[in-house]
């Protein structure tokens, strides 16, 4: 293993990923807060300071064990979940939707914003390397996380929000998988099912959409 590429690596992904896991968790306690719950601001938990959402296992020790058993080729994790006691929401079932969604959101307008700081850089000819990784990783980070989100499996936001949007009979089946839902996606996760399926289009969608939206100003620059 490269250490002087791991480096380099952490240097360029660190605050990308730190701002994307943040936002995202922030996200979901405003909007819960928005709807009728504050247990996540009771507790502090809508902050965009970092320590407080950062999980020891699922955010930095998982990624480095499987950065160092894979090479790079495969990376997991995840933040400490902003807790929402949905039965506090105005309209549980259809604000759960809401709640869940305002995660992923976060992620793809950072992705977004991230795209913009990479158009400016290109369009002030700032060539040095470091920079423009790191923008191209703040919309990696954050279209994997906005996508990998979405995935319509609980305890994921995806899951939530299908649980919100199937009828009652049907949303109590889809919530009986939460329990065992982590185990489930990351099978599926290792096995190539959610990228082939899932994340790959979603993402191609992503880079689409973000394209098309900063491509007016690309050229304006240029």
């Amino acid at each position: 293993m490269d250490i002087a590429n791991l480096i380099q690596t952490v240097a360029i992904y660190a605050l990308p990923v730190l701002f994307a896991i943040t936002v995202h968790e922030a996200a979901h306690g405003y909007a819960a807060r928005h709807f009728g719950d504050n247990t996540a601001y009771m507790m502090g938990r809508i902050t965009l300071n970092p320590l407080k959402h950062i999980d020891p296992f699922g955010t930095i020790l998982m990624p480095l064990l499987l950065y160092f058993a894979t090479s790079g080729a495969f990376l997991f994790g995840y933040a400490k979940p902003v807790p929402v006691n949905f039965g506090n929401l105005r309209n549980p079932k259809r604000h759960m939707v809401w709640v869940a969604l305002a995660g992923p959101a976060s992620n793809f307008a950072q992705a977004l914003l991230w795209g913009l700081v990479l158009v400016l850089l290109i369009g002030a000819g700032i060539q040095e390397p470091f920079f423009i990784k790191m923008a191209q990783a703040g919309i990696l980070v954050n279209l994997v996380m906005w996508a990998l989100n979405l995935f319509p499996l609980p305890p994921l936001d995806g899951g939530r929000i299908l649980v919100g949007l199937l009828p009652y009979k049907q949303a109590a089946l889809v919530s009986r998988i939460e329990p065992w839902g982590f185990f489930v996606v990351m099978f599926l996760v290792i096995t190539g099912v959610v990228g082939t399926l899932w994340l790959r289009p979603l993402m191609s969608l992503g880079y689409a959409v973000i394209n098309t939206v900063l491509a007016p100003l690309l050229l304006l620059l240029q």
